[in-house]
């Protein structure tokens, strides 16, 4: 009984995380799309669009925090393991974390490695443990204090990442207390934010990929949290060479021809935002259709350039439709971007298989949306076949 209630509870977790992003996808969205408006903002209204969009994006990360508990505990996460190279990873965290450190005047310091190392893990994962431990490095140490990070071989054949801080440590009876969810060892006391889940994450994480994490703390020096992770070889390839980095915006001209997108959504604040969004590209004609069937219609008679698909639709779903599309010749060259608030890299991957262009996850990202849509765009222009050239209206 108590393993279906925590299983329920999981699901519960999940579900309202999904439930919770659609209308912060409404706020964040809205903001930016004031933040970068013309005329722009005033000077006061800018501090106030900070604050609203430094919010949201900080009630993101709680949500997604809350999401990856509950995947991890119903045994739902999905695990990409390959060697990934650790010096890599640490450069990555190392930009990542450089702005909280400089915002609380704490030093970091970095020991590099002195050859190539690999462990089998996940990267996104890794990363997200280092993050985790850093972040809570910077938060809970005094001011002007220091953190490092270090490495070290451990037997048999892994590595150990150990993360000490100058806080003011904890006591015997906090360490037990250590990697419970929503513990934060009364720390509600600082200004600190935090759900108190980012490191029982980190320890199924890091439990998931076989590996181990610890903690060593001496009260008024600070503390050590580490973790070990099994060493590999290198990889044959380089996995990650050919990472997108050298996608482009391409802004359509004044003269350029007319394009046309097809957004598939239920959501009247979802479609509003998009439709303000494409308002400003005058190259892009706008339309839309609230459910799957409706969709396919539209996309039948109008052959749309690019369409923007939702997931969870009334009727069929997102998916469905994008296949029902894919198997018509008249449309099936057009590509379809995914964009839903079902953000668990399993329900990624499962979209970009079944056969979409791009997934983007709600709340939307402006500047990645434009980037996404621009390369659609042009796979578009290149893919149309001559028959079904659309005169401008």
């Amino acid at each position: 009984m108590a393993e279906k209630a925590n299983l329920a509870k999981s699901d519960f977790l999940s579900s309202m995380s999904h439930e919770l992003r659609t209308p912060l996808g409404a706020i964040l969205g809205f903001a930016q799309l004031i933040e970068s408006g013309t005329p722009p903002p005033s000077s006061s209204q800018k501090r106030s669009i900070d604050q609203i969009l430094k919010a949201g994006w900080y009630l993101l990360e709680l949500i997604n925090e809350i999401l990856d508990l509950a995947l991890v505990e119903s045994g739902k996460l999905s695990l990409s393991m390959e060697a990934v190279s650790l010096p890599e990873v640490m450069l990555e965290c190392e930009t990542m974390i450089e702005p909280q450190a400089t915002k609380h005047d704490i030093k970091v310091t970095f020991t590099p490695f002195d050859m190539p190392c690999f462990v089998h893990a996940d990267r996104t994962r890794v990363k997200q443990i280092v993050i985790n431990l850093l972040s809570n490095a910077i938060k809970y140490n005094r001011a002007g204090g220091t953190v490092r990070i270090d490495h070290s071989l451990t037997l048999p054949n892994s590595i150990r990442i150990s993360v000490r801080d100058t806080g003011a440590g904890l006591a015997p009876e906090q360490l037990s207390q250590l990697f419970q969810p929503f513990n934060r060892l009364g720390q509600q006391a600082k200004v600190e934010e935090g759900t108190g889940i980012g490191l029982v994450v980190s320890k199924r994480l890091t439990e998931l990929m076989h590996g181990e994490i610890g903690v060593e703390s001496t009260v008024g020096q600070g503390s050590v949290f580490w973790f070990e992770l099994k060493l590999t070889a290198k990889p044959l390839l380089a996995a990650h060479a050919a990472e997108p980095a050298a996608l482009t915006s391409a802004q359509g001209e004044g003269d350029a021809p007319l394009h046309s997108l097809l957004y598939v959504e239920d959501n009247p604040a979802n479609l509003m935002l998009v439709e303000d969004l494409i308002a400003r590209r005058p190259d892009i004609r706008f339309l839309s259709a609230q459910n799957g069937i409706q969709g396919i219609e539209i996309a039948q008679a109008l052959r749309p350039d690019v369409i923007l698909m939702d997931i969870n639709l009334p009727g069929i779903s997102g998916i469905e439709a994008m296949r029902i599309l894919a198997k018509d010749p008249a449309t099936a060259h057009i590509p379809v971007i995914a964009l839903s608030a079902n953000a668990i890299p399993r329900d990624i991957e499962k979209g970009l298989e079944a056969g979409f262009f791009s997934y983007l996850t709600k709340p939307l990202k402006v500047n990645e949306f434009m980037v996404t849509l621009d390369v659609a765009l042009k796979l578009s222009d290149l893919e149309a076949p001559c028959a079904t050239h659309k005169e401008e209206t």
